[in-house]
């Protein structure tokens, strides 16, 4: 579905993204881990064509996204940055509604209101529909914002840290949310997290990435060791590995 070929990204001569590459299969959940400023949301713009890549290619469907067309491109991949600023009033529906954005071309079908409404039912938004959007709470916008990107129905999904600032029941609903989509609809989904627990319990595949390098790949059990973790967080950390996912817990930094 997704093959990253070696990724490249400077900013002012500075290297921010260094041979990042990797795949990512239909229905799969990979999560991006790694300190600030390891470039985990500079990858994911990169993938949307938000940013250009100095060497390298994201290949979707075995076609180069770099020459796919600008419509053609928002009904494969759906993009949440971590903040969606509003500029005027808007309704909840209507934020939602704009998901459907690729798909109309004069006015909404009785289609594109159908899959509006039944995200909000199934997301349970309903009482909130008709709100104006910049009064919502930070995990109700979040959700939201998830409700909008599943309306663009497209087979890979972007989320840039899709549970910053949210309390602990709220990150919990959102990740189930993401879980449910990418196993009901067969998506794609790459996320960066800094939570190492959510990463560990809700992905298929994790990448901890280091100074713009991918340090390490694979299963939650392969990436989340204590010396991987030491090595590229500075932290000491005890893993319980007893669970079918692994718990980390922080101990110390690292001096």
């Amino acid at each position: 579905m997704l093959n990253i070929e070696n990724l490249e990204f400077r900013y002012r001569k500075m290297d921010i993204l260094k041979n990042i590459h990797f795949n990512l299969d239909k229905g799969e959940i990979i999560s991006l881990v790694g300190p600030n400023g390891v470039g985990k949301s500079t990858l994911l713009k990169c993938i949307a064509r938000i940013l250009k890549p100095d060497q390298g290619a994201v290949v979707i469907d075995g076609q180069n996204a770099c020459k796919i067309k600008s419509s053609d491109l928002v009904k494969c991949i759906g993009y949440v940055p971590q903040d969606f600023p509003s500029r005027f009033p808007i309704t909840v529906f209507e934020a939602i509604l704009m998901g459907r954005r690729p798909y109309i071309t004069w006015r909404p079908s009785d289609d594109d209101l159908k899959i509006v409404s039944d995200l909000i039912d199934s997301m349970e938004l309903t009482d909130l529909a008709m709100q104006d959007f910049d009064c919502l709470s930070g995990g109700q916008k979040q959700k939201v914002l998830l409700a909008r990107a599943f309306a663009q129905e497209t087979d890979l999904l972007l989320l840039d840290e899709p549970t910053s600032n949210l309390d602990l029941k709220h990150q919990l609903e959102v990740m189930e949310m993401i879980s449910d989509m990418s196993n009901k609809k067969n998506m794609g989904i790459i996320m960066s997290l800094h939570d190492l627990n959510l990463a560990a319990r809700f992905s298929d595949k994790i990448i901890m990435l280091s100074k713009g390098e991918i340090f390490c790949a694979g299963k939650p059990k392969q990436v989340m060791t204590a010396w991987n973790i030491r090595s590229v967080y500075g932290v000491e950390v005890m893993i319980n590995t007893d669970q079918i996912h692994p718990f980390i817990q922080p101990l110390r930094a690292v001096k």
